[in-house]
């Protein structure tokens, strides 16, 4: 069969199954696997079924499910490769010199990515930063999308009056991304098919998108364009939340006949991060405070219970030990069902919660290590338990993997590889007694996670990635370096290397 991206081969030969799915197979060895419809309809030991349609030959390659990534927000990270990246910046003065010698966009300001204010020496002056970046609009925005840093150019450009520090963080930092994403629809559709393609290159076949914006009506248009690389959950946040309701929408409706889309969860934000210093802990930072819970316990369970009444599962930002704490309360007292996002800092009591109360712990490993250093710096007089993954695991939680892309890269592989190594590349793991075994990660980053892994068997959706190694044999070096051959969205080919 003369393969492409789009193709929708009959039967795939020579493809070898291991892990979970593998206990079914009697035999080993490469197997044929027949599709009709988009699922799996029959395996069998190679060349023991008839073809009946286009043959495609895998060479060999093991078959997984096809991986999910539960936490992108999809527009920014789009963006993400057009703009200037500081993440490597030590100080607000290099941030400055390196986004001075950005040439401006098409709109005349200057954006940077990345920025982790938290590792600098000292804060950022206003003065400096616009004696350095002059009368164009400069913005660089934080690594955890929590705050932005504006000259007064981009500040006058806003309407607003930028602080002595120049760092606007939360709700403020927010409405500065709103502006800085709002592009055509074309340019930004554009943006996000060509970084939808490359994800598919990973064996991504779903993502969860938090973006801010109005986002059911943008993956109707993408929809409707002809979008098919991903399965995509579109969030809505409270802000949209009563427009949800009367144009009658409800959590898994469809956006468009392709099948493909849906609304996703209410995201609530109920707490700020621990790079701008601002998620709700009980132990308070060494520069003083406890960070803020920015929706307060009696307003989450009134948002939760109405989103729950209106037919939504929620998704609730918690990152902070008492915004978790809050958080489960509000799932407890509202019955909402659906995931705490992040939960990275957890009062070891409430670990069992997520259980008993059936919430998803949607997690994103890569925080772990590049937060590091800041937890050392921030967080070691607190009592609660940081980053926990295998805790979560070992109290039955289930568990989700994502990246929180644009914050870190959207990359699966990496994702899982950490969560099992609790490392960076290169290091020597694992790090700390948090991580967890292959098997429970690769779940983990499936559509509906770690205790209801997807698995290929007849029947199964035949969402498929084709990597060139073993992964459930793989050691973590082994996963982070995956290559996938070829990646398909029921029964059809995004990728083929």
């Amino acid at each position: 069969m003369n393969v492409h991206i789009g193709s929708r081969p009959s039967l795939l030969r020579n493809v070898r199954i291991s892990g979970p799915s593998a206990r079914f197979i009697p035999v080993s060895g490469p197997l044929d696997v027949l599709l009709d419809a988009g699922r799996i309809v029959d395996i069998a030991p190679a060349g023991a079924l008839r073809p009946v349609g286009p043959i495609w030959d895998a060479e060999g390659r093991w078959a997984i499910p096809g991986l999910w990534d539960h936490h992108v927000h999809v527009n920014p990270w789009a963006l993400f490769a057009v703009r200037e990246n500081v993440h490597d910046a030590t100080s607000a003065h290099e941030v400055a010199v390196r986004m001075a010698a950005v040439p401006p966009d098409h709109r005349g300001v200057r954006v940077g990515v990345g920025m982790r204010d938290g590792l600098w020496q000292s804060p950022p002056v206003l003065t400096e930063l616009d004696a350095i970046t002059g009368d164009v609009p400069t913005y660089v925005v934080g690594a955890d999308l929590h705050c932005v840093l504006v000259n007064s150019a981009a500040a006058r450009r806003e309407g607003i009056t930028a602080p002595a520090d120049g760092m606007l963080r939360e709700a403020p930092a927010f409405r500065v991304h709103a502006s800085l994403d709002a592009i055509s629809d074309d340019e930004l559709d554009a943006a996000v098919s060509a970084a939808a393609a490359r994800a598919a290159r990973q064996g991504i076949v779903g993502v969860v998108d938090f973006d801010m914006a109005w986002n059911i009506g943008a993956w109707q248009r993408r929809g409707a364009a002809g979008f098919d690389t991903w399965r995509v959950r579109a969030g809505v946040y409270p802000q949209h939340l009563d427009r949800a309701i009367a144009e009658g929408w409800v959590s898994g409706d469809l956006l468009h006949d392709s099948g493909l889309l849906e609304v996703g969860s209410v995201k609530v934000i109920t707490d700020g991060s621990l790079g701008t210093r601002t998620a709700a802990c009980s132990v308070a930072y060494p520069s003083g405070g406890h960070g803020e819970l920015t929706v307060q316990p009696e307003a989450l369970v009134g948002l939760l219970t109405r989103a729950t009444g209106a037919g939504f599962s929620v998704a609730v930002h918690a990152i902070g030990d008492v915004a978790n704490a809050r958080a489960l309360d509000a799932f407890a007292m509202s019955g909402a069902h659906g995931s705490l996002e992040h939960a990275q800092l957890v009062g070891r009591t409430d670990l069992p919660r997520f259980a008993r109360l059936d919430v998803t712990a949607s997690v994103q490993p890569q925080h772990a290590v590049d937060d590091r250093e800041l937890v050392r710096a921030e967080w070691a007089s607190q009592l609660a338990a940081a980053y926990p993954l295998r805790s979560l695991v070992d109290a039955d939680a289930n568990i989700t993997l994502g990246s929180d892309a644009p914050v870190a890269p959207l990359d699966p592989w990496g994702a899982i590889a950490t969560a099992v190594g609790r490392s960076r590349a290169g290091e020597a793991e694992p790090q700390d007694g948090e991580g967890i075994d292959a098997i429970t990660a690769l779940g983990a980053s499936t559509e509906r996670g770690s205790r209801a892994a997807a698995e290929l068997l007849p029947g199964s959706l035949a969402d498929i990635a084709f990597c060139d190694a073993d992964p459930f044999a793989s050691d973590v070096e082994g996963l982070r370096t995956m290559t996938v051959g070829a990646t398909m969205l029921g029964g059809r080919f995004t990728h083929l290397s």
